[in-house]
C-alpha cells in the first residue's frame, strides 16, 4: 500500500466505521472540553472502551475541572475509576495533572506538545489525541492499532509506536493526520485484530500486504 491508494482506503474505512461504536474519547471530545479529553485519554490507556466509558462517567460526576479534581481524595478517584488498568497510578497522575494545570497553567490544559508532555502520565499518544480532539490542532495519534495496521498494510515498516508516528509524519498526507486514529481504532477492534484478523470481511483487503499475518479468518 502507498499514497496512490491511501485516499481511497481512508474513504472506504470512513464508511465502514459507521457500523461500529465510536471510541469513548471521540464521544467525550464532542463536549469541546480539553480537560475531559485529557482525563478520558489517560483512563483509556491499557483499558477497554466500555470500562473507560463507565469510569469517565463516574469520575466526571464527582468533578469535571482541574480545580475540582485536585480537591478529591486520591482514594475516591481510584474508587471511581476502578477497574481501569493501573487505576491507582492513574488516580495519582490525575490529581498531579490537575494541580499542575491549576497552578502553572491558570486552570487551562496546555495546548502544545511540549506543555502536555510535561504532565505526569502523559505520553505522545495522549498528547496528540488532546491536541487533535481538544484543540483541533494537527497531530498523529499512534496507538497499538495504528502501529500494527499501518505496518500490516505495508504502508510503513517500523518497530515502535513512536517510530511509527515520526514516519507517518513524513509519508502520510497531512489531510489524514487527525482522522487516522479515529478510523483505525474501531477497524482494529472489529476486523484487523492482532491475531487472526477477519481478512475475508475486510473492505480494504485488496490493498493490504498482510505483513506478519500468519492466520486469518
Amino acid at each position: 500500500m502507498d499514497n496512490r491508494v491511501i485516499d481511497h482506503v481512508f474513504e472506504i474505512l470512513s464508511d465502514a466505521i459507521l457500523a461500529w461504536q465510536e471510541p469513548i474519547v471521540g464521544r467525550v471530545a464532542r463536549e469541546h472540553d480539553p480537560f475531559k479529553v485529557l482525563v478520558a485519554t489517560m483512563l483509556s490507556l491499557r483499558t477497554k472502551d466500555s470500562t473507560t466509558d463507565e469510569a469517565s462517567t463516574r469520575l466526571f460526576a464527582l468533578a469535571a475541572t482541574p480545580a475540582g479534581m485536585q480537591r478529591l481524595p486520591e482514594a475516591k478517584i481510584a474508587s471511581a475509576i476502578y477497574p481501569v488498568g493501573f487505576y491507582k497510578t492513574k488516580a495519582k497522575h490525575i490529581i498531579e495533572v490537575s494541580r499542575i494545570i491549576t497552578e502553572k497553567h491558570h486552570g487551562r490544559v496546555p495546548s502544545t506538545m511540549e506543555g502536555l508532555l510535561e504532565l505526569p502520565g502523559v505520553g505522545r499518544k495522549t498528547a496528540n489525541l488532546v491536541l487533535i480532539l481538544g484543540f483541533d490542532k494537527p497531530g498523529i495519534c499512534v496507538d497499538t492499532h495504528v502501529h500494527r495496521i499501518t505496518n500490516r498494510w505495508g504502508y510503513i515498516s517500523t518497530k515502535t509506536p513512536d517510530e511509527t508516528e515520526m514516519v507517518l509524519r513524513k509519508v502520510l498526507p497531512k489531510r489524514h493526520w487527525k482522522e487516522i486514529n479515529n478510523l483505525l481504532v474501531p477497524y482494529g477492534q472489529n476486523l484487523c485484530m492482532p491475531t487472526s484478523p477477519w481478512c475475508s470481511r475486510c473492505p480494504v483487503a485488496a490493498y493490504c500486504e498482510r505483513r506478519g499475518v500468519k492466520r486469518s479468518r
